[in-house]
């Protein structure tokens, strides 16, 4: 119960990462709000979470106003927000020849404009509660340039710099800011982008998995659950 009377806010809360986020949120004791583009997987979330833990927005963090509506949500849960964590993201993966310019403008706008929304919106809430934790999910891809990544790659190397930008600026008013660079993690998004690759090396998407384990330290694919442990 590490978490207990803390409100946190995690984007891209219905699924993969922020799905695992959640679940471990809640069994630590906190009052979660889950935020995504789609209802469906956020109320199945919420169904399987015990009553009064969670609740649900349904909105876009790029779109114009969500970001403050997003907090203000938060704040009518239960009062304050000590938390948000930054996971939404989308991945495509097409090399700069080839990546359309407003597929690229997409990337930027979820996976870098949307985190500076949320916290522009979420600090001086924080101040005003005596201070706060965010935690932007980033990627390995943010540290190390990945084939046909460079949409991705660079919001994901962006992102920590502004980490390291907000912690710098507000944590003199007691709100911190840090990353997460997750390796490969067994996600739904994670599946999609393989499967192209497993007809490539003509395997299923298990076969994928078990080698790109063998370029992982201990050996093996990570789990939503490992990630929300830090």
């Amino acid at each position: 119960m590490q978490l207990e009377g803390k409100v946190a806010l995690i984007t891209g809360g219905g699924t993969g990462i922020g799905e695992g986020v959640a679940r471990r949120f809640v069994e630590e004791g906190a009052k979660v709000v889950i935020s995504g583009r789609r209802q469906e997987p956020l109320d199945k979330v919420a169904a399987s979470l015990p009553a009064g833990s969670v609740a649900v927005f349904c909105g876009d963090v790029t779109e114009e106003g969500n970001a403050d509506k997003m907090i203000q949500a938060a704040l009518e849960f239960n009062g304050r927000l000590d938390v948000l964590v930054n996971n939404a993201a989308i991945e495509y993966n097409k090399s700069v020849a080839d990546m359309e310019p407003d597929k690229w403008r997409q990337m930027l706008e979820v996976n870098l404009t949307g985190p500076f929304l949320m916290m522009k919106a979420a600090i001086p809430k924080m101040i005003a509660g005596g201070g706060g934790s965010i935690i932007n999910v980033s990627s390995v891809g943010g540290v190390v340039a990945m084939p046909s990544g460079p949409a991705y790659c660079t919001t994901k190397a962006a992102l920590i710099h502004l980490t390291k930008q907000v912690a710098l600026d507000y944590g003199k008013d007691k709100v911190r800011c840090n990353v997460v660079c997750p390796g490969p993690i067994r996600t739904t998004m994670l599946e999609s982008n393989f499967t192209a690759m497993a007809e490539v090396l003509n395997t299923d998407l298990d076969g994928v998995f078990e080698r790109m384990a063998t370029h992982v330290p201990i050996r093996r694919i990570a789990q939503p659950a490992d990630i929300a442990g830090l």
